[in-house]
This record gives C-alpha cells, sequence and structure tokens, in this order.
C-alpha cells in the first residue's frame, strides 16, 4: 500500500508541473474504518468505509491553492492540478507561503520503532459486536444503573503519504482500536449520564470490554441524585479525564496562527511565566505505540520533542513554515494538515508534569469545593483568556465528597487559573495528552 500511495503523489506533482506550478506538494490517504454501535442488547448500527484520498497545494509564487478528490484516475488528477493552478493565479499574493529548503527536511527515520501500525489481524464485525455487547452488559449490571444509551467499538487503519517537489517523500500507517459505554442512573426528570471509552493503537493493549462499561456504568451510578451546588467562589478539582482541556486552551493561545493574528491572550507571555514554577510542559512525538506520535511533519520537517513550557517559563510558539516566516522564527515542527487545506500548527503528544499528591488527597486538602468530571458548552475568549463552562461533577465538604451536582457554571480567567494550578498524580501514560487532575483555587461558582 505505501508503494500505492507514493506512486499516487508523484504522479500528483507531476500533473502539478504539467499545469503550471512552480511548486507543490501532495498527500494520498488510505483508510478503512469500521464500527459497531449496540442499544438494549441488539445491534443498532454498522458502518464500515474504505476508500483513498488525495490532495494537491499548488504554489506559483506566493500564492497557493489547495484541491482534493477520492477519485485517483489520471484524467481526475490532471484535472485537479490545472484547477488548482488556476486557482492559485487568482489567490491573494502571501510572501510566507511556501515548501521548506531542501536543508530543513527530515532524511531517515525509524518508523517501525514508533510501533503506529498494530500488525494483527484486523478485527472482524462480530468481533466488534461482541466487545460493545459485554460493554454494555456490564454497565447495565452495576447496582443504580437504570438503562444503557448504548456501547460503541470500532477499529481503524490508515495510511498515509506526502510527497513535495522539493524532494521529500515519506509515509507511515496507523491503526486504532476503540470501546466505549454510556450508562443512565435514575428515572425521567432524575436521570443521570456518564461514560467511559479507552482507545489504543495495538488491540492487545486495550482493556477488557466489560471492565470499560463496568466503569461507565459506576460513574452513572455515582451521579444519581445530582444538584445544583451554592455560588461563590470555590476551589476547583478537574478530574483527569477532563483536566487536558485547560492545557488544551493554553496549546491553543501559543498556536503561531493565533500568534501571527495578534489574537491570543499569551501573545506577550514569550519567556515570562504562564505555569507555577516546577510544572513542564513537554512535547514528545517520538513515544512508541501512542496515537500523536510521527516521524516528521505535514510540510516534511523532522519532529523533535521539545519543553514548550519549562519550570513555568513559555519557551516559544507552536509554529509550521509560514507563521515561523510570519514571526520571523524557525518552524517547530509541528505542520498538520488534511487533504484539502494547507498545512497549519498542531500539536502531537503532550505531558504536563504531574504532582506528588494523589487525586485523594487533593480532594481531601481542598476542604469545600467542586470536583468537576464534565463539562458542558463553552464561552472562552481567546484575546482575553476570560473561561466560563458549563459543568458538572461532586461537591466537597470538610475534603470529603458530599453529593453529586449538575447544572453549574465555572468561571474565571485562564492566565490566573493556569498560575493557580497544583496536580495530582494520576495521569494516564497511553493517552496523547498525558495531564493528571488540576486542582484550581478561587474560581467562581454559579450554582443554587
Amino acid at each position: 500500500m505505501s508503494d500505492r500511495l507514493e506512486n499516487l503523489t508523484q504522479a500528483l506533482l507531476e500533473a502539478a508541473a504539467k499545469a503550471g506550478a512552480e511548486a507543490a506538494d501532495a498527500m494520498a490517504v488510505d483508510g478503512t474504518a469500521l464500527s459497531i454501535d449496540v442499544r438494549e442488547g441488539r445491534l443498532e448500527q454498522a458502518e464500515r468505509s474504505e476508500g483513498v484520498e488525495i490532495g494537491l497545494r499548488v504554489l506559483i509564487g506566493g500564492r497557493q491553492a489547495c484541491v482534493s478528490a477520492s477519485d485517483i484516475s489520471p484524467r481526475t488528477m490532471a484535472e485537479m492540478a490545472e484547477r488548482a493552478v488556476a486557482m492559485a493565479r487568482e489567490a491573494p499574493d502571501d510572501p510566507h507561503a511556501g515548501l521548506a529548503d531542501p536543508s530543513q527536511l527530515a532524511r531517515s527515520w525509524d518508523i517501525a520503532a514508533l510501533e503506529l501500525a498494530d500488525p494483527s489481524a484486523e478485527p472482524s464485525a462480530a468481533d466488534l459486536e461482541r466487545d460493545a455487547l459485554q460493554a454494555e452488559a456490564a454497565a447495565l449490571a452495576v447496582p443504580g444503573v437504570s438503562k444503557a444509551q448504548g456501547a460503541s467499538a470500532a477499529y481503524s487503519r490508515r495510511a498515509i503519504h506526502i510527497a513535495a517537489s522539493n524532494g521529500f517523500s515519506g509515509g507511515y500507517s496507523r491503526t486504532s482500536r476503540h470501546i466505549s459505554a454510556v450508562a443512565i442512573s435514575g428515572e425521567g426528570l432524575g436521570m443521570e449520564r456518564d461514560w467511559a471509552a479507552e482507545s489504543r493503537i495495538w488491540q492487545a493493549d486495550l482493556p477488557a470490554a466489560a471492565e470499560i462499561g463496568t466503569l461507565a456504568g459506576q460513574r452513572a451510578a455515582a451521579r444519581h441524585g445530582s444538584r445544583k451546588p451554592p455560588t461563590g467562589a470555590f476551589p476547583v478539582l478537574f478530574e483527569e479525564r477532563i483536566a487536558s482541556s485547560l492545557i488544551g486552551h493554553l496549546l491553543a493561545a501559543i498556536n503561531g496562527s493565533a500568534i501571527a493574528r495578534g489574537s491570543s491572550w499569551l501573545r506577550a507571555a514569550l519567556g515570562t511565566q504562564v505555569l507555577p514554577a516546577g510544572l513542564t510542559l513537554r512535547e514528545d512525538p517520538h513515544r512508541v505505540r501512542i496515537s500523536g506520535s510521527r516521524p516528521f511533519d505535514a510540510e516534511g520537517l523532522p519532529t523533535r520533542p521539545r519543553d514548550i513550557v519549562a519550570d513555568g517559563v513559555l519557551t516559544g510558539w507552536t509554529l509550521d513554515l509560514a507563521t515561523g516566516r510570519k514571526l520571523g522564527m524557525p518552524s517547530t515542527g509541528n505542520a498538520s494538515r488534511g487533504t484539502s487545506a494547507p498545512p497549519s500548527p498542531g500539536h502531537s503528544n503532550i505531558a504536563l508534569t504531574q504532582g506528588r499528591a494523589s487525586r485523594e488527597a487533593l480532594i481531601r486538602d481542598m476542604g469545600t469545593g467542586l470536583v468537576v468530571t464534565q463539562l458542558i458548552g463553552a464561552s472562552i475568549n481567546p484575546t482575553t483568556g476570560d473561561y466560563s463552562r458549563g459543568a458538572s461533577g461532586f461537591w466537597v465538604e470538610s475534603g470529603q465528597i458530599a453529593y453529586p451536582v449538575n447544572e453549574c457554571t465555572i468561571a474565571g480567567n485562564l492566565r490566573e487559573m493556569l498560575m493557580r494550578i497544583t496536580p495530582a498524580n494520576d495521569a494516564r501514560a497511553h493517552l496523547s495528552h498525558v495531564v493528571p487532575s488540576l486542582l484550581v483555587e478561587g474560581l467562581t461558582l454559579a450554582g443554587a
């Protein structure tokens, strides 16, 4: 398959040159996806998709255009190239657009060492249905669960190849196996739901379906009898499964696209403290069997580990070639793209320094406050960092969980919030974003 995709990208580059492009890059993606949904012990939906997509970006000076297709015939590729060149000639000039210099390109990599593609056989639809049924049955078996909203199991395999007229050519494959379940406690207007899900690159690493379903059921049962919490300023603990959203806001704010536009609440923060001293936020695109790993970025530049935040201090932006040129900085090897759009900056695997205390210890020490297990909606001002989100979870009194809560809002300012975080030690190492539960002092809570 890799040879086929490589041949497709080379054919696209040849078509672009023939159509009059001065430079071009191409992408070919071959994907297979299979998903099974069950509900009430019966198959509800089964989907399978297979196909190849191709994408072409052409450049004429600083003018660029992108086109994509799912038809890989020579005629279609020739038409794509002609259309892209015509579009590029009408596009606005961008002095920062362009391919990498050949000296910048990744020259060698060991894709096998990353173990991104599981060599075991693709699971059958029956295998996935069995997993989904086991997860749902396990959720229903938990005392306090009134019904299951359903369970799902899925598998995907994706191969990608990128080539450019500057001489770069490279590709790799990636697999994924997934199981999830949603359970409900209570009846009528008193119903509460919660979920559990697990994904792995290698099927052998995936937890048992019954274990995932049981966790979904336990979470839903614990939410029975939820009510609104009091209003005021309280400490808030973001549970591990949602804590990465806080770090995600930081990552969005240091994205080169936002910095180049001047629309980030961290636009003047380079070299300043953005997290408490002692905390480091590290990006490592070379972690084994992790979904965000990759040997090179979407512009053919080598990827490398780096400390985005070191000892609390922001060390750099996240850049592709174009945003780097706009800011007078080199690319950080973070270009991402699909078949229908030009590259843009994006992160891979992220890990935040874990704390010494457990989640339970942080709850004990917080006294009175809120443990957030789910976030609903969002109102985030990307320029000021003002933060407001609906939330549900558990109310804590005297260091003990007192009762489940829902229908409340938490608010603050991200710059201030991130400077007041205390991490727990419960981050899961298999995730692409390894972020533990985070205690944030002094948030505004609107409840009853």
